[in-house]
């Protein structure tokens, strides 16, 4: 290993959940305002959909920190685990991914439904798009209403990118954005592939991040 190079360590970062740190856009403006109302909500569920990396999870954890609420993984959907959790008023479940335990969605909606509290329910797609072969469950989570988080434009991708930047404590340069959102896909998970690219790439050859560097970054990203 040279002086010039080193294997960079993963110590992760650590990312703001608060509302403070979202980045309100018009393709994202109707799922905070639902957020924002809430416990007004007309129905026991919420769905919530959009793309991988539009930040519907950064605002669900909002949420469920507004709301007091549980974290319920799809594995552990089971008639018995819901039955377990039955004092929760409130609930996030996210991701949800087909196929699951739709008796067991049903159980939790209509114990959330007789307890007056909620449930978040986070994709990327609405529900009218899940495979539901549950009649009853299906009914339900049509009558529920579901906002989405749309594609998002540079100036929030920038924001984003900018955030996750300070996230790393990484410093970069007004230019080497402009370079990066001229060439790069537009979409937050292809800006935290490149973020988190760029940092490990700085760090291994101990670099700032300037523009020859997002150009290397870039091209093996590619490749």
């Amino acid at each position: 290993m040279t002086a010039k190079s080193q294997i960079p360590l993963d110590f992760g970062h650590r990312s703001a959940t608060d509302m403070a740190d979202f980045f309100v856009a018009p393709c994202n403006r109707d799922a905070v305002a639902w957020v924002d109302r809430w416990p007004e909500w007309p129905a026991p569920a919420l769905v919530l959909h959009g793309p991988a990396g539009s930040g519907k999870s950064h605002l669900a954890e909002v949420w469920r920190g507004k709301a007091e609420g549980a974290r319920l993984s799809l594995e552990n959907l089971e008639s018995e685990t819901v039955a377990m959790r039955a004092d929760s008023v409130c609930t996030l479940i996210d991701p949800v991914v087909m196929p699951f335990d739709q008796e067991a969605l049903l159980h939790l909606f209509n114990a959330t439904a007789e307890r007056n509290g909620h449930l978040l329910l986070v994709a990327e797609v609405p529900a009218s798009r899940w495979s539901l072969t549950l009649a009853d469950l299906r009914s339900r989570l049509q009558a529920a209403p579901s906002v989405g988080i749309g594609a998002p434009d540079d100036g929030l991708i920038g924001a984003v990118m900018v955030k996750q930047f300070a996230d790393r404590q990484l410093n970069v340069d007004p230019e080497v954005l402009t370079f990066l959102l001229a060439r790069m896909e537009r979409s937050f998970e292809a800006a935290s592939r490149l973020v988190a690219a760029l940092d490990k790439a700085a760090l291994a050859e101990k670099r700032r991040i300037t523009v020859p560097l997002a150009g290397d970054v870039l091209s093996s990203l590619t490749e």
